[in-house]
């Protein structure tokens, strides 16, 4: 396979083929696409026909391969630290797939391993999953996104292989006492009012977090695709992460839109459009709805660049604010 596929970033703002030369060491992307195919002809038994198109991300490198007239996609990194924890990733992700939920899971190699390690890289190949990314327009699709992602959780609480990713384990990052301990930092870019709206409303609630578990960690447009009104795959488990479901919901509801070069806010409906889609799967606990209105307002807030705003999501935050004084004042 000698083809010279297309080479780009996925989000960096710099020249991919530098990137391609200095972090994975191909002077060329017809020298990655051949380095590929004799990785897939070797370990996978794979037959690869063309390669299209090669994608780069941080440490993390994407080619499209056509393999006796089927697509793959061979994802490498070549973060060593990264190493460890991939294996274990392949692993859940295969167990979700058993499970019926719309996953890309990995395909095994010869010796029967989802994710190789060879030549300092780490490596899984996937066969690529059919769709668009979410278009959050679609309040229906919202709203199976949203039954999707409660589905998800569902199975996640119940992993038996959870311990796998303790040793990566961190604090809560939507903890009563971390969101108090950022407001009190340096906010001062923010809407003045909807921080002290956040803080007074925070301290009204329990001191009692809700319960916490593996959560995908990146639930959002970019990683969900969509066809004919279904949902056909949720990619990316790579930031998986524990944490409290009601978290991510916040998270993805807010952040549902956004995409690899686009990260604009969404507006309310789609907030709710997705958490009617969970509730259909998964009711919300009192607690839990206790929390919704406030993650919601802090995940925009943490949104809010220190410099200009071009896609808004300061007045987001600020309207989320005034619509949250006002349901409480009726």
């Amino acid at each position: 396979m000698t083809l010279e596929p297309a080479v780009e970033m996925l989000w960096e703002d710099a020249d991919p083929t530098v990137v391609l030369a200095e972090r994975f060491g191909f002077d060329s992307a017809g020298a990655a696409a051949n380095w590929v195919a004799s990785v897939l002809s070797s370990r996978y038994s794979l037959a690869p026909d063309a390669c299209d198109r090669l994608i780069l991300s941080d440490g993390n490198a994407l080619a499209w391969v056509t393999c006796d007239g089927e697509p793959f996609i061979a994802k490498w990194s070549v973060v060593p630290d990264r190493f460890a924890r991939l294996p274990a990733t392949a692993r859940l992700t295969t167990w979700l797939g058993d499970r019926g939920h719309p996953v890309s899971a990995p395909v095994a190699a010869l010796d029967g391993r989802a994710q190789l390690e060879l030549d300092g890289i780490s490596l899984s190949v996937q066969r690529v999953a059919p769709g668009e990314h979410l278009d959050v327009g679609d309040l229906q699709l919202v709203r199976e996104a949203g039954a999707t992602l409660a589905r998800l959780h569902a199975d996640l609480a119940a992993y038996p292989g959870a311990a796998d990713f303790s040793l990566s384990r961190t604090p809560a990052f939507s903890s009563k006492g971390s969101i108090e301990a950022w407001a009190a930092g340096d906010v001062h870019h923010l809407p003045t009012e909807a921080v002290r709206l956040l803080v007074r409303r925070l301290a009204n609630l329990s001191d009692t977090q809700p319960p916490e578990h593996l959560v995908h960690g990146d639930y959002r447009s970019a990683n969900i695709l969509t066809r004919d009104g279904e949902i056909t795959a949720v990619l990316d488990f790579e930031e998986l992460r524990f944490d409290s479901p009601i978290s991510e919901l916040a998270r993805s509801a807010v952040m549902l839109g956004t995409l690899f070069r686009d990260w604009g806010p969404v507006p309310p409906d789609v907030h709710r459009a997705l958490r009617d889609g969970y509730e259909g799967f998964r009711p919300l606990t009192e607690d839990e709805s206790n929390w919704w209105p406030l993650l919601t307002l802090w995940w925009s807030l943490l949104m809010v660049p220190a410099g200009d705003d071009p896609t808004g999501w300061g007045a987001a935050a600020d309207d989320m604010a005034r619509c949250l004084t006002h349901d409480t004042e009726r």
